[in-house]
């Protein structure tokens, strides 16, 4: 592979990086801190929504956060010929 094509390659995974700790931040530090108090007025099975998100959410959040990075990857590694298989 280029020069041309691995700097690409690799600005596409930052790229990706950064959008999924960004959609990780938000939904662990803002839902679960920053917006609790308003989020606590909606309640998701007898528990207040920002409990939720501190507890459970976010936990759940980044276990999707992961698969997703998987796919966008295996994606991009077929996508510039870097694949396994």
């Amino acid at each position: 592979m280029s020069n041309n094509k691995m700097q690409e390659y690799w600005g596409k995974n930052l790229r990706y990086l950064a959008i999924l700790l960004s959609v990780w931040f938000i939904v662990s530090y803002g839902c679960g801190i920053l917006f609790a108090d308003a989020l606590n007025n909606i309640q998701i099975g007898g528990f207040k929504l920002g409990f939720w998100f501190a507890q459970q959410g976010a936990i759940y959040v980044f276990i999707v956060l992961i698969f997703l990075y998987i796919a966008w990857m295996n994606r991009l590694d077929k996508e510039y010929g870097v694949d396994e298989d």
